[in-house]
């Protein structure tokens, strides 16, 4: 119900003038680990995505993905809705903070979904927009793909009991001519952004 809803009210909003695409994200249950099986990934992404699809989603796009073998695997079930897939992995871990959680390079990452059928292969979620530029860069050359990037406002922290991000809106857009230069054909905000961050990206996207 709430998938149908999701896809329902934005098409709404969209009213014609964008594109609605499915949200699906990780389902927390790592395959290492022996929590999940990979038919119970296929099982359960396959559920929504055919949902996300029926209610009429243009295309699925994976997100805030850390273990590369449960997003190939919800890649081989979104490609079965018959629409275009996006793949996003999530870049936090590591010394240089370029690596997934469970290691993965933005390279490894780039190739393994591109082979598993991606449409679009991106990373969203777990850093600012700086640290992004630098693993757009890497993705674009291990792929043939567009390349989506979604970052966050920063990193957030806890204010008296509120989540905070301290990047501002302009401080944020500012850094969006060097992602597209470093390769992106998609550019979007993850958490801490509002409707003012991608009202400043389309600015900065309007003048180059």
């Amino acid at each position: 119900a709430i998938n149908r809803a999701g896809v329902e009210i934005s098409r709404r909003a969209a009213d014609g003038r964008a594109s609605v695409f499915g949200s699906v994200g990780p389902t927390g249950s790592l395959l290492a680990m022996g929590e999940v099986s990979e038919q119970e990934l296929l099982d359960v992404f396959r559920e929504q995505m055919a949902i996300l699809a029926a209610a009429g989603a243009e295309a699925i796009i994976l997100e805030t993905m850390s273990d590369l073998a449960e997003a190939v695997l919800a890649v081989r079930a979104a490609s079965g809705t018959g629409l275009p897939v996006v793949a996003c992995m999530v870049f936090d871990s590591g010394r240089n903070k370029d690596r997934t959680l469970t290691g993965v390079t933005p390279e490894r990452a780039a190739e393994q979904l591109t082979l598993a059928g991606a449409d679009v292969i991106g990373a969203n979620c777990g850093q600012g927009i700086e640290g992004y530029i630098a693993i757009c860069r890497r993705l674009k050359s291990a792929t043939d793909r567009p390349v989506w990037m979604k970052p966050n406002a920063g990193l957030p922290e806890l204010v008296d009991g509120r989540t905070v991000y301290r990047t501002t809106a302009e401080k944020w857009a500012a850094h969006i001519p060097a992602l597209v230069e470093a390769g992106a054909s998609f550019v979007g905000g993850c958490c801490g952004t509002t409707p003012d961050y991608i009202r400043a990206a389309a600015g900065r996207l309007a003048a180059l």
